[in-house]
């Protein structure tokens, strides 16, 4: 039986993980018209533009080659930024990925450095290493994105190289050119450690989202 790429609920303890709808529309509207001076290289929807990306990530999930997701701050119960798994490959038998990328990730203004995104993506590696087995999940950004790079490098994953002209281009005034991409991962040897890292890191944003008098 061959590989289908879907989205199943991932919970923790600060996001959960929801298969990308368009009831998650207003909420993202709303998270993409906050500050957007981090958006520079990302493809983030203006507030009107919504209901079109919305349409274009179920578009590519049709084709079995992205599993979108919203990310919901537990919090609040809206959804503040969205990210997705992309590009599976599969081993030659059809049956099962050994690579998996984590990408179109991104987070209104007031969520970052809130310890939503390493627990997005201690989510995401999870369900890609454990329940999946693949042998390694890839990250990428624009080479020039010298903040998403730090996140990325943050949560675990090693810088492997630049790849020039790449893929497409996000930043402003570049419509139709290609970017250079700095390329990223995280191998099956190097997930134990890389998990434990992050769970470490998550700690202190948890115990701060505790309710008093609850232990820890």
């Amino acid at each position: 039986m061959s590989f289908t790429l879907k989205a199943p609920v991932l919970e923790g303890s600060l996001v959960r993980l929801e298969p990308l709808d368009h009831r998650h529309a207003p909420d993202l509207a709303a998270a993409a018209e906050e500050d957007r001076g981090s958006y520079g290289f990302t493809w983030v929807p203006a507030a009107a533009e919504v209901g079109q990306y919305i349409d274009a990530q179920l578009g590519r999930a049709a084709t079995g080659r992205l599993a979108p997701y919203a990310q919901v701050d537990r919090a609040s119960g809206r959804a503040v930024g969205a990210t997705a798994f992309w590009d599976p490959r599969v081993w030659p038998s059809g049956d099962g990925l050994y690579a998996v990328e984590v990408g179109f990730t991104w987070l209104a203004a007031s969520a970052q450095g809130t310890g939503l995104n390493p627990e997005s993506k201690l989510l995401l590696f999870q369900h890609a290493f454990e329940e999946w087995g693949v042998a390694r999940v890839d990250l990428k950004t624009d080479a020039r994105n010298s903040r998403s790079r730090a996140a990325i490098q943050a949560v675990g994953a090693r810088f492997e190289g630049v790849l020039r002209n790449w893929s497409q281009s996000w930043a402003p005034g570049e419509q139709g050119k290609l970017r250079d991409s700095a390329i990223f991962s995280v191998i099956a040897d190097e997930w134990p450690d890389c998990r434990r890292r992050l769970e470490e890191r998550l700690s202190r944003y948890r115990r701060a989202t505790r309710p008093a008098g609850q232990p820890g």
